[in-house]
């Protein structure tokens, strides 16, 4: 599936749901079944600069699709960095590298953020496109 289906996919299923709250619980409460990162890989160099609260990043390139793994200190936005790397994950390097997608400004999560969390969640799919710009 190509990440402009993945997108289509994600605002159909999220449509139903006019409440932003209850979309930012939803999202929070798909991040629990998620395992957290492993302490060793809880890195300095897999840490995203620019976010408030800590979150790590790392990326495995299987068989030609990057797939993205994720953790943060806080629940909410730990639940934002998976959805996004969910999103991102299980694609060509080149096609999220040539992406402009942004899963939560399409979903209007963004909107009750504040603006350094705002500015985190930018580090994090900044973070995502540099690794996929590195593994094209």
């Amino acid at each position: 599936m190509t990440l402009s289906e993945k997108l289509s996919a994600l605002i159909d299923d999220f449509a139903p749901i006019d409440d932003l709250q209850e979309r930012l619980s939803l999202v929070v409460d798909r991040a629990r079944r998620h395992p957290p990162l492993p302490p060793a890989t809880r890195t300095e160099e897999n840490r995203v600069l620019g976010c408030i609260s800590a979150v790590w990043l790392t990326a495995e390139n299987r068989e030609g699709r990057l797939h993205f793994h994720v953790d943060a200190d806080s629940p909410l936005v730990r639940g934002l960095v998976v959805f996004v790397a969910d999103f991102f994950s299980d694609t060509p390097p080149s096609e999220i590298a040539a992406s402009d997608a942004d899963p939560l400004a399409a979903l209007d999560l963004l909107k009750n953020l504040s603006p350094t969390r705002r500015n985190g969640l930018t580090a994090v799919r900044a973070r995502i496109l540099s690794l996929a710009e590195s593994q094209k």
